[in-house]
């Protein structure tokens, strides 16, 4: 069926139901309806239903982003004047809604350049998180270095001195040729150079 949306926009709109009538009320079904009910009340009801619902939104909401809204709307509507009337509507299904293929193109150009800008948007936000680490990062190595420096004497890297000294005297793969001492107190260290 057409429909019109909240525009005036005119959209081809696919719609299934799946009914049966109240067993116990089949009586008074037929007696106000007739035996050809389903073209007397459920399809009429059932397009009145989609049309007033589709008439409160805009096409883009009824093809995108309220499009299970819409049919739920359509359901609950469709559901209430039905049950009313002795039938029981078991499901309502939207199959297909065809807009104009200008109308489409920009819907979806639209909501292209909307998905465009929210990945920008993360993007942006996970390089903010990395600046963030980074920087924290930094103040933590700055800190480390001001303690360091804090508790850092003559003696501690003589020690350590001594320490390097003696691993590679005792490395297999060196030779180490050690002559006086430098500047600082520790011994000059020659390797192949």
């Amino acid at each position: 069926m057409d429909v019109l949306d909240k525009n005036g926009l005119s959209i081809a709109v696919d719609v299934t139901v799946r009914f049966n009538p109240t067993f116990d009320k089949i009586g008074f079904l037929h007696e106000q309806f007739g035996i050809n009910f389903i073209n007397v009340l459920v399809i009429p009801e059932v397009r009145s239903s989609v049309r007033q619902v589709a008439g409160r939104y805009t096409a883009e909401e009824i093809y995108s982003t309220k499009r299970a809204e819409v049919e739920q709307t359509i359901k609950d509507e469709t559901r209430k004047v039905l049950g009313e009337n002795y039938i029981a509507m078991k499901a309502l299904l939207i199959r297909s809604i065809n807009l104009p293929e200008q109308i489409k193109n920009a819907i979806e150009s639209k909501l292209q350049q909307e998905q465009e800008a929210l990945a920008y948007e993360f993007r942006l936000q996970r390089e903010e998180s990395e600046a963030e680490r980074r920087r924290i990062e930094a103040e933590g190595i700055a800190a480390f270095n001001r303690i360091i420096n804090a508790s850092l004497t003559d003696k501690i890297l003589q020690q350590r001195g001594i320490e390097a000294t003696i691993e590679l005297a005792t490395s297999a793969n060196s030779k180490v040729v050690v002559i006086g001492s430098g500047k600082d107190g520790l011994p000059l260290i020659l390797g192949n150079n």
